[in-house]
């Protein structure tokens, strides 16, 4: 299956536009917050019957949720909706204000121009030995029959992956590790601050907000190091960072400092969360599902010969994308998003206030039954191309659609591909006694302490 941008159907305006219901169940000063964080994924994913969008109050703030595909869609792709609302508000202070993942109008557009080439389907090759050697490694460090910490090990790859091929930095099992860790708490305690916006409660020293605030701290220290290191060497490699460095604004002066920093963050931060947090749900999901586990371990072997698989095969191998995709969609690690009203306008039949925040859950949308038979099954086969079809649009994007459409998207297609391809092709996985894949969840979705056992085939 392809994910493309398409633009919605269009139609004539309703005569009138009528406000939102408000969902139930909301309680004072704290609203529907309380349900967003007791459960937030029922929560979202119970909110379609009460309407294509309903008002949330989040303590003070009044959220409009959007709930069907369609109006999702028409969301994404509306100029009247900008990048912002409690999410992005949240992220800022990982993000930094002058990062691609945050910015919004001309500098967004100038900042994907810099990095959209790193991006594009011919570069994607020149990453292939990087991928295939880092894939291979994560394989080679597992023993048979011992533990594997599948939240360390989905870390330590992704983040090597990205630095070794975007960033060309000497990024070693320290590093990842630390990033693991910093990334871990900062967005558990970003999604509390999103959910329950208490604001000075925040400043206050208790041992919640200590640690939030430590670990950001070194999560910006680490790429000062990276930004430090790469200036220190002198070399200009062909990658995104030489791009960042020597990247002109629009008065065709060299970028800020505090840009290229907030670039770097954006560029390692959100890819090394969902990659990891992709890859220990398709850990889970191999490990759940023996009859996929075994399919994909047979197309590889006949794709590749029985060699070790390569970048090469992965376009071949059909059923092993599909094991992903059903994966993103049970599953995904960006489970939900916001934008915020430049003016007054409407979505669907509603009318929605300029400044208001709009909210969605691709986790409710891409498991809605009235979008998928048998939605809650883990059926790979529902993306061949006979039945993908059936999908509504806007149903599954899970690398968005429209302008924030995520650049690197064929770059982690590719990454999911190769990595499972490997490690399916030497091991089935069992749980441990110790294993918890209960879904954690923060501004991303993963499992809460997924250990495994790789047993050889």
């Amino acid at each position: 299956m392809t994910v493309e941008s398409v633009q919605p159907e269009t139609s004539a305006a309703p005569a009138e536009l009528r406000e939102p219901p408000l969902a139930g169940g909301a309680v004072p000063v704290f609203g529907h917050g309380l349900q967003l964080v007791r459960d937030p994924l029922d929560f979202m994913s119970s909110l379609r019957a009460h309407g294509d969008i309903v008002r949330l109050k989040l303590g003070p703030k009044t959220v409009y949720a959007v709930t069907t595909p369609e109006l999702t869609g028409a969301l994404a792709l509306s100029p009247d909706f900008k990048i912002d609302g409690p999410v992005w508000e949240s992220l800022v202070g990982l993000l930094g204000e002058e990062g691609v993942a945050t910015a919004n109008g001309p500098r967004h557009r100038r900042q994907r121009r810099t990095i959209q080439p790193a991006f594009r389907m011919d570069a994607i090759p020149n990453y292939g030995s990087v991928m295939e050697e880092e894939a291979h490694a994560l394989t080679e460090r597992w023993r048979p029959g011992e533990v594997i910490d599948c939240t360390s090990e989905s870390f330590r790859v992704a983040v090597r992956m990205a630095a070794r091929c975007l960033l060309r930095g000497a990024f070693m099992d320290e590093r990842a590790e630390r990033l693991s860790t910093d990334l871990a708490t900062v967005f558990r305690g970003m999604y509390r601050r999103m959910v329950v916006p208490l604001g000075p409660l925040y400043k206050l020293p208790f041992p919640a907000n200590r640690e939030f605030n430590r670990a950001l701290a070194d999560l910006h220290l680490l790429v000062d190091e990276i930004v430090a290191e790469r200036r220190a060497s002198g070399q200009k490699p062909d990658d995104l960072l030489t791009a960042l460095l020597e990247a002109k604004d629009d008065n065709g002066d060299p970028i800020g400092e505090q840009e290229i920093h907030d670039q770097v963050v954006a560029i390692i931060t959100p890819g090394a969360e969902t990659i990891a947090s992709t890859i220990m749900w398709l850990l889970q999901a191999l490990a759940e599902h023996p009859e996929h586990a075994e399919k994909v371990r047979a197309e590889v072997e006949s794709v590749t010969g029985g060699q070790p698989v390569a970048f090469e095969h992965v376009r071949s191998l059909r059923h092993t994308n599909n094991v992903i995709l059903e994966a993103i969609r049970l599953r995904p690690a960006v489970w939900i998003l916001t934008r915020r009203a430049t003016v007054d306008t409407a979505l669907g039949d509603y009318r929605i206030p300029a400044g208001a925040d709009i909210i969605y859950s691709p986790y409710a949308i891409q498991r809605d039954a009235r979008s998928y038979d048998r939605h809650l099954d883990f059926d790979p086969d529902r993306w061949l191309p006979d039945r993908a079809k059936d999908v509504p649009k806007y149903a599954m994007s899970p690398f968005s659609v429209g302008n924030r459409k995520c650049p690197s998207d064929h770059f982690s297609m590719a990454q999911l591909s190769l990595i499972t391809a490997a490690i399916s092709a030497k091991y089935r996985f069992e749980p441990a006694e110790e294993s918890d894949g209960a879904a954690r969840v923060g501004i991303t979705l993963r499992p809460n302490s997924l250990r495994l056992r790789p047993r050889p085939w």
